[in-house]
C-alpha cells in the first residue's frame, strides 16, 4: 500500500470518528486501530494528534479551495455558490464541521499554522463577496445571513422554514444582482 494511500485511510478513520462519536473520542490509538494501521504506522505520517488534525484541516481546505476557485470562475456568482454551500449538504458534514469548530475552541490540538488556516477559510468567503458586490453592507449581510445558516445548522438548532429560507436567498441574490461587479 503507498504512503498516501495509508495517509488518506488515516485522515478517513479520524473524520470517521469525528463524526460518529466526536472531537473528544479522538486518540491516536482509537485512529490506528480504525485505520487498521499500526501505531507506529499512523505516528510515521502524524506524529501527533495535533499533527493528525492539522492533516485533516488541510484536507478540508482543499475542499474549500475549489469552492472558492468555482465561486470565482463560475457565471454563477460567488454570491449563489455562497449562499448555496451555506448549509451543510449531509449528517456527516455537520458532524465533521462541528467536530472541527470544538477542535479550534481547545487550541490544544492543532497547530498555529491550521488555527490560521481556518480562519482563512471563514474570512475568505467575505473577501469573495466584497470583491463581487458594490455594496459592502449587503456583502457583509450575506456574508453573516450564510455563516448563520451554516453554524445553526451544525448546531442542530431547529431549522427554520424552508420556503422562508428560499425567499430569503432568492431577494439577497436578487439585491446581489443589483451591485455585482462586472467580469
Amino acid at each position: 500500500m503507498s504512503t498516501s494511500n495509508t495517509r488518506e485511510r488515516i485522515l478517513d478513520a479520524l473524520q470517521d470518528i469525528l463524526i460518529s462519536d466526536g472531537y473528544s473520542s479522538v486518540t491516536l490509538e482509537a485512529v490506528a486501530r480504525a485505520a487498521e494501521v499500526s501505531k507506529g504506522g499512523l505516528l510515521y505520517h502524524f506524529p501527533s494528534k495535533a499533527d493528525l488534525m492539522d492533516g485533516l484541516v488541510k484536507r478540508l481546505g482543499e475542499l474549500a479551495e475549489a469552492e472558492f476557485a468555482e465561486a470565482r470562475e463560475s457565471e454563477e456568482g460567488v454570491v449563489r455558490i455562497f449562499l448555496r454551500t451555506s448549509t451543510p449538504q449531509s449528517t456527516e458534514e455537520r458532524e465533521l464541521y462541528w467536530s472541527v469548530i470544538a477542535a479550534l475552541r481547545s487550541h490544544e490540538d492543532l497547530g498555529e499554522e491550521s488555527v490560521r488556516y481556518v480562519q482563512y477559510l471563514f474570512t475568505h468567503w467575505g473577501e469573495l463577496l466584497h470583491e463581487e458586490l458594490t455594496d459592502p453592507v449587503l456583502a457583509e449581510t450575506i456574508l453573516r445571513a450564510g455563516d448563520g445558516l451554516y453554524m445553526a445548522e451544525i448546531a442542530g438548532l431547529p431549522r427554520p422554514d424552508p420556503e422562508l429560507t428560499r425567499r430569503m436567498i432568492d431577494r439577497l441574490v436578487e439585491e446581489s444582482d443589483r451591485v455585482r461587479r462586472k467580469r
